[in-house]
């Protein structure tokens, strides 16, 4: 295969302005609001009313048993038919933020249950409460525990979120298929986009690590 080397490198710049402008924002965007619902669904399972726990399990299982694809064309595609339509950017964010809410929720749930119970009791014998107790004993070690697993899921949803472009949301892969179709050069866009992906994964897994080092102080040894 002949290399277009000048092609190469023009097209750089405007994956990775994909990437900045697009897929980091959405891939942050959904995180955060999925982290927020992963949070309550956690809670849920957690707690001792069987409805709220039922709720919690019914909700993990549908995301965790149906494909993160199908889900994105039920929101954008799917809910137009019954008069709610949705633009795409925040249909993929919809759709990205439920399913890391899935996900993560059950990290989330191991990771209170992690903490050792003498945890708890110490709270309650200085006075607290078991919401206060949560807020400023359980979840900051519990966040340590949970970190590892919770990056993972944020650089999986990075490479996932190039399934926004399905629904023509403007992100990196996005750009590399303009691009490709425009010079009909898809083999070299295609690996470029994949390279800029993986720099991409290689900064936030040294983001990951130092935030673990940061929270290490809060674990009870």
């Amino acid at each position: 295969m002949d290399i277009d080397w000048d092609l190469a490198l023009t097209s750089l710049w405007p994956l990775i302005q994909g990437g900045l402008t697009g897929t980091i924002p959405l891939s942050l965007a959904s995180m955060a609001l999925g982290l927020v619902l992963a949070l309550l669904v956690a809670l849920m399972r957690l707690s001792s009313n069987r409805i709220a726990s039922g709720i919690g399990r019914a909700y993990v299982s549908v995301i965790r048993g149906t494909p993160l694809l199908v889900q994105l064309f039920v929101i954008f595609y799917g809910l137009p038919s019954i008069g709610l339509t949705i633009p795409p950017w925040p249909s993929a964010i919809i759709a990205f933020s439920l399913n890391v809410g899935g996900y993560a929720a059950e990290i989330i749930r191991a990771a209170i249950l992690s903490v050792p119970r003498g945890q708890w009791e110490a709270g309650h014998t200085i006075g607290m409460s078991r919401t206060l107790t949560l807020r400023r004993i359980i979840l900051p070690q519990a966040a340590r525990v949970s970190v590892p697993p919770l990056s993972n899921t944020f650089i999986s949803l990075v490479k996932d979120s190039s399934l926004a472009s399905l629904i023509l949301v403007t992100e990196l892969f996005r750009q590399a298929q303009e691009i490709a179709a425009f010079s009909q050069q898809f083999m070299l866009l295609y690996i470029e986009a994949a390279a800029v992906y993986w720099v991409f994964c290689l900064v936030l897994s040294a983001g990951q690590s130092r935030i673990e080092k940061r929270l290490d102080r809060y674990v009870a040894h």
